[in-house]
C-alpha cells in the first residue's frame, strides 16, 4: 500500500497529500511521515510546488483531527470505542495525557503514533471549547507538517535516511518539547501568584 501511496503522491501531487493527512490523522493506517517527507523531497526537486504541499499538508491534518474533536464532541467516546474498535488502553492513555497536559498535547501529540488520533476525540470528549482547540491543534498541526515536509527538502534524495533519524528522535523532541512548555507554564504560574 505504502508503494502505491507513493506513485499517487507523484502523480497526482498535492490532493493525495491533503487525503492522506487527513485520513491518516483520523486513524486511517497511513505512513504521514513519509509522505511528507517525500512531497519535500519532490518539492525541491522540482516535482512539486511548495505552496500547494504545504497548504495540502496542513488542510489534510486541520481537516483531519477538526473531524476527531466533532466526533468526540457529539458522538461521545463509548460510541467511538465501539464503532471504530479504539482499544480502551489507548484511549485511556490519551485521555491521561491530555488530563496531564492538556492544551499542550494537542499541540505536540501529532509527534507520539498513536496518540495523535485519539487526542482530539479526548479534547471533544472532555469537552475543551473549540477555539482552545483550534489555537492548540492548528498550530501543531502547522509545526508538525513543516518538520517533515522541511526534513524531505534538506535532505533532498537522501530522504530515506533523514526520515530514519528524525522518526527514531521525533518521540523524544516531542516529549521534550511538551516539558519545556510544562516549566514554562508552571514557572508563568507561580511567577502571577508572587506578583
Amino acid at each position: 500500500m505504502e508503494r502505491h501511496i507513493l506513485d499517487w503522491l507523484v502523480h497526482y501531487g498535492a490532493i493525495v497529500l491533503f487525503l492522506a493527512q487527513m485520513f491518516g490523522i483520523f486513524g486511517v493506517p497511513i505512513p504521514d511521515e513519509l509522505l511528507m517527507t517525500v512531497a519535500g523531497a519532490l518539492v525541491r526537486r522540482g516535482e512539486l510546488g511548495a505552496a500547494p504541499t504545504a497548504l495540502a499538508a496542513v488542510g489534510g491534518c486541520i481537516v483531519g483531527i477538526t473531524f476527531s474533536y466533532v466526533l468526540g464532541r457529539t458522538v461521545g467516546v463509548a460510541t467511538l470505542r465501539r464503532v471504530f474498535h479504539l482499544r480502551d488502553e489507548t484511549l485511556a492513555r490519551a485521555q491521561r495525557w491530555f488530563q496531564r497536559f492538556g492544551r499542550w498535547l494537542l499541540t505536540f501529540a501529532y509527534y507520539i503514533p498513536g496518540v495523535r488520533h485519539v487526542t482530539a476525540i479526548a479534547a471533544g470528549s472532555v469537552p475543551l471549547p473549540y477555539s482552545t482547540f483550534a489555537l492548540f491543534a492548528y498550530s501543531g498541526a502547522v509545526v508538525w507538517c513543516a518538520t517533515f515536509l522541511g526534513v524531505g527538502y534538506v535532505a533532498g534524495d537522501r530522504w530515506r535516511e533523514a526520515l530514519a533519524a528524525a522518526q527514531h528522535h521525533a518521540v523524544i523532541v516531542g516529549a521534550s518539547l511538551v516539558a519545556a512548555l510544562i516549566a514554562l507554564m508552571l514557572w508563568s504560574m507561580t511567577r502571577r501568584a508572587h506578583a
